[in-house]
């Protein structure tokens, strides 16, 4: 197997500017992780959001079908206590990912983003990319530096 030394990436897209230490392209490479773990934490929150929405749908049926069994005591509780309740005070889901998204998303969006413009010339997955040259083995099927 032959590997590269630190500091070489598979393309001249990724490859670290002049004079941009271990250190530097290491932090980005974290910063660029917990990026992506807000990413993901968006999805879950988006799934939440629509899982919340559908259940509150459901309770149209829970409703109408406790009143057709002869419940309209229960019926009157779910309809008046749950149906259209929000979530959090003041809030239903589509509130919320608002928020989410206007505020702490946007703000470390802004943030990874500046730190790599001001950092490394804006170049992503620069942590990456040497590692992909690293571990590859060349001349091997599959581990082409680039498509």
């Amino acid at each position: 197997m032959t590997h590269k030394q630190a500091g070489q990436a598979v393309d001249q897209e990724h490859s670290r500017p002049a004079g941009v230490g271990d250190k530097t392209v290491e932090a980005l490479g974290e910063l660029s992780k917990a990026l992506e773990t807000i990413h993901r934490v968006r999805g879950h929150l988006y799934s939440a959001h629509q899982l919340v929405g559908g259940a509150d749908l459901t309770l149209d049926r829970v409703v109408k079908l406790l009143r057709e069994a002869g419940h309209d005591e229960m019926a009157d509780r779910v309809e008046h206590e749950l149906l259209g309740r929000n979530v959090l005070p003041g809030r239903w889901t589509f509130q919320i990912m608002e928020e989410f998204d206007d505020g702490y998303y946007a703000a470390f969006q802004e943030v990874e983003r500046d730190a790599r413009e001001e950092l490394a010339g804006g170049r992503r997955h620069i942590f990456e990319a040497e590692m992909k040259e690293r571990r590859r083995t060349r001349g091997m099927p599959g581990h082409e530096a680039t498509p």
